[in-house]
């Protein structure tokens, strides 16, 4: 019996510290794989709250196997959910604004590693600009798995029950994401700085 499923089970009988826990163990994910697919920090917060809200009145009825990918399912639809929202409504801008200044701001802060020299965290943000435009120009179902496997390393397996897709769909279509991803990647080749130029392709 897996940590996550005891927990979920104890949020079944009402325990809601039981179901913090498990917020406090995803929400990092569930914020980096909405913020990926919607490239919109305001409505990846958005996506990540309605998620766990629904997450919670859901809970009765996850029935084992793995809470990760049952989770992600409830994140990619309400990404899904937003992106719709999206085309309703005009987006201004790609960045987030600083409500006190009006400026724009700096990508969210889980992109930036402290460990990194000014220099390098200059040549990893460039590289992450150069990624999202290329996932941006993906198929939004492309894009999902890439962002779900690629990006934040999940299993096929529960990206397959994270989309509710067989497994050889999930993988047609990372393939796929994969190519269009190498191919775009190519036009940034004098953009990026030389260690992360592509000799062969995205692995």
């Amino acid at each position: 019996m897996t940590e996550d499923y005891s927990l979920a089970m104890n949020a079944q009988k009402g325990d809601l510290d039981a179901f913090n826990h498990l917020v406090l163990k995803y929400q990092e994910l569930a914020y980096n794989v909405a913020y990926r697919i919607l490239s919109d920090p305001a409505g990846a917060d958005d996506a990540t709250q309605t998620a766990f809200i629904s997450a919670y009145r859901k809970i009765t009825s996850y029935r084992g196997g793995s809470f990760k990918a049952w989770l992600m399912r409830i994140v990619t639809n309400a990404c899904y959910d937003e992106l719709r929202r999206q085309k309703r409504r005009p987006i201004t801008s790609l960045e987030p604004v600083n409500d006190d200044t009006g400026e724009a701001i700096e990508s969210p802060g889980w992109l930036a590693d402290e460990s990194l020299l000014p220099e390098e965290q200059v040549e990893v943000g460039e590289l992450d600009k150069a990624v999202q435009h290329c996932l941006d120009n993906l198929p939004v179902d492309f894009k999902v798995v890439a962002v779900m496997v690629d990006v934040e390393g999940l299993d096929y397996q529960a990206v397959s029950e994270a989309v509710g897709k067989p497994l050889g769909t999930v993988k047609s279509r990372l393939s796929r994401a994969r190519q269009r991803l190498q191919n775009c990647l190519q036009a940034f080749q004098e953009l990026l700085p030389h260690k992360y130029r592509l000799e062969s392709g995205i692995r």
